[in-house]
């Protein structure tokens, strides 16, 4: 049994954006009373409050629960309330430098769409994301907009020649994430090791992009054990085997 168990959130715990549901609330309640958990995501600190932090019931054992908001680029723990432990914050000149790529890459591809819903490019501190439909997008919008990845991945590959200096990953269903080299799920994934003192290979971790180009993969070049699941429904089953063994 491993003693640490690595979540992605959008596609794994929970829709793009979106919060976990019921079942998914009670089944992370009841993993956090037999075991360590933390979540790496894409998404800044008030998303993970907003999709999962909010959501579990007020018993929960957070002491048990690691936050690593933009892919591993910060870290949160419980210690009475939530407390950041690093940042790896970009420079004003990477981040217009990043911006101004996507713009243009986005333009060369010609895949930006008519219709958007809010912000496209976000400045998240540590981490610079492109949202082709925008931050506010409804679900059924995103999914239908790249569903195989194709469109990313060709603006990615434009990326990785003009942003050869960043780490360029793709992530939930319409996103692409920039941070600095080597501040990706790996970075994470070892900032864990360090902080808890758990060897990677006690680690277990789960996620919806675990191939090439995808932002989990890094979770697996970093040595973690992973499992690749379709959506939050399957990762909930994943949980339930989980908590079936832990006990």
């Amino acid at each position: 049994m491993k003693r640490l168990i690595v979540f992605d959130l959008d596609g794994t715990l929970a829709p793009s954006k979106g919060a976990i549901d019921d079942e998914m609330c009670k089944l992370l309640e009841r993993l956090l009373r037999l075991i360590q958990v933390a979540i790496i995501s894409g998404g800044d600190y008030p998303q993970f409050e907003k999709q999962v932090i909010g959501r579990l019931p007020g018993a929960t054992d957070f002491s048990n629960l690691s936050i690593l908001p933009t892919s591993g680029t910060k870290f949160y723990r419980y210690q009475g309330d939530w407390q950041k432990l690093y940042a790896e914050d970009l420079s004003s000149d990477e981040k217009k430098t990043i911006e101004d790529a996507i713009e243009r890459a986005v333009a060369q591809t010609g895949f930006q769409p008519e219709q958007t819903w809010g912000e496209r490019i976000e400045d998240r501190g540590t981490q610079i994301t492109y949202s082709a439909l925008g931050q506010q997008a409804p679900l059924e919008a995103k999914e239908q907009w790249d569903p195989d990845f194709s469109k990313r991945k060709q603006i990615k590959a434009i990326l990785d020649k003009t942003l050869s200096q960043f780490s360029v990953r793709l992530g939930g269903t319409t996103s692409i994430d920039v941070t600095r080299p080597g501040i990706d799920k790996a970075y994470g994934i070892r900032k864990l090791r360090d902080v808890l003192r758990i060897p990677i290979d006690q680690m277990l971790f789960i996620g919806d992009a675990v191939f090439p180009g995808g932002n989990d993969y890094p979770a697996l070049q970093a040595g973690a054990e992973t499992i690749q699941v379709r959506d939050p429904n399957e990762t909930k089953r994943v949980i339930e085997a989980i908590v079936a063994v832990a006990r």
